[in-house]
């Protein structure tokens, strides 16, 4: 879409882009992944989707990523919530509905987390909580975390974009403060993750881990023996829509 962002103001002046529908409540709120922004295939077709359903939609640029200010190795798990949680708190009002994909399912249960009153559902697209160290740290060789600790920067290839994921030391460091699968996830609301048998990224056990941590009764995991990481076939939209009429 061609049309203008706006902005707000997160925390140490960061400047957050976003885009807003504004129509009924709950409003949808849309957490991406890790190196996404606002303009990708799912955050799009959300859009979209709430404009037919006729609800409130926001999606937005974490710091480092997008339009948004900041450079994106300066980025961390608590600092993208921050972000996350600017935008609920300064441009939607009344019960939300909170959907993330992959490093944005980690966002997204924080966010939950930390505005349990007004959270009506979650929906999770191969959501990957504790990735900077599950899928991250513990998985890379001695090689790469010397080059981590001595460079602060590892290279790390995509096979999703000709760049290389950039990945900081400081980004691993600050998630160990934000894991949620070795506990109990105090959320009660109605939740619905979506995960692809195929998805070589993040292994589609994660979304019955998060089940099994989460406090709430109403869980249902969707599983899409050919789905990949990405979930963006058209099937696989039609199904997110699917799931968030349950909830507006």
């Amino acid at each position: 879409m061609s049309k203008q962002p706006s902005f707000i103001t997160s925390e140490q002046d960061r400047k957050i882009a976003y885009h807003k529908y504004t129509a009924k409540v709950p409003t949808v709120v849309f957490c991406g992944g890790y190196m996404s922004d606002m303009e990708g295939t799912k955050a799009v077709f959300l859009e979209n989707a709430c404009e037919e359903l006729d609800v409130s939609y926001v999606r937005f640029d974490y710091s480092g990523h997008g339009l948004s200010s900041e450079e994106f190795t300066s980025g961390t798990i608590g600092k993208w919530k921050e972000d996350a949680l600017a935008v609920i708190d300064q441009v939607t009002e009344g019960p939300l509905v909170i959907v993330g994909s992959s490093m944005g399912g980690w966002i997204g249960l924080l966010v939950c987390l930390a505005r349990k009153s007004r959270i009506k559902a979650f929906i999770g697209i191969a959501a990957a909580p504790d990735f900077t160290r599950e899928l991250m740290w513990d998985k890379y060789s001695d090689d790469v975390k010397n080059i981590l600790i001595q460079d602060g920067i590892y290279l790390e290839p995509s096979d999703y974009s000709d760049e290389p994921y950039k990945v900081s030391y400081g980004l691993i460091e600050e998630g160990d403060n934000h894991l949620l699968l070795d506990g109990r996830i105090e959320l009660d609301c109605p939740v619905r993750l979506f995960h692809g048998l195929r998805d070589k990224d993040v292994p589609s056990d994660y979304s019955s881990r998060i089940s099994k941590a989460l406090t709430s009764e109403d869980v249902i995991i969707s599983f899409n023996k050919s789905g990949d990481h990405r979930l963006s076939a058209d099937a696989d939209l039609q199904r997110l829509k699917l799931a968030i009429s349950e909830f507006v």
